[in-house]
């Protein structure tokens, strides 16, 4: 076992040396920000680190980077969406309310999306977007179901899988929602 984790490890590094210099003026260009590209790589091959099986029968590894980079920007802007959503929603409501929300209030709000949000990173593709279209885009199961490819009743179960997911990983959340 030893020697199959130095192959790996050898493979990885590899992959690291000839191409994060590319990945990162590739998303450089992209984002128009070095600091946020550099973040961005760096995510990157800690997804990849982080999926061991990613590495085996790559054959084309600029085309797996860059749909793992694009995948990671996909999920940044669908976790900004989330809370530029909510903080849209207290403004509103703080409009419509005599009294504003604490500022302990609306960090533990936040941090209450973040936690949701890296729940759903360790959700398997499906259950993931099925969450997302049904509870962030308010697209209904049968809409999902037409969107995923799949039955309204298997939506159903990645609903179900995705929020005993996120109860599990946000046990903290439980009293919120009580």
């Amino acid at each position: 076992m030893p020697g199959a984790e130095s192959a790996l490890q050898q493979q990885l590094s590899s992959l690291y040396r000839s191409h994060h210099g590319w990945l990162h003026g590739w998303l450089r260009k992209k984002l128009g920000c070095g600091h946020h590209a550099a973040d961005v790589a760096h995510d990157t091959f800690l997804r990849i680190v982080a999926s061991r099986d990613a590495l085996l029968g790559m054959r084309e590894p600029r085309a797996f980077l860059t749909t793992t980079a694009k995948r990671l920007l996909i999920d940044q802007a669908r976790r900004q969406n989330i809370e530029q959503a909510y903080l849209a929603e207290l403004a509103a409501l703080a409009d419509r309310l005599p009294g504003y929300p604490s500022p302990e209030e609306i960090l533990l709000a936040v941090q209450a999306l973040q936690q949701i949000g890296a729940a759903l990173e360790g959700l398997p593709g499906k259950p993931r977007e099925a969450f997302l279209l049904h509870y962030l885009e308010g697209m209904s199961q049968a809409e999902v179901a037409a969107a995923l490819g799949v039955s309204a009743r298997m939506v159903h179960k990645h609903l179900v899988k995705a929020l005993l997911h996120c109860r599990h990983a946000c046990p903290a959340l439980d009293g919120a929602a009580s």
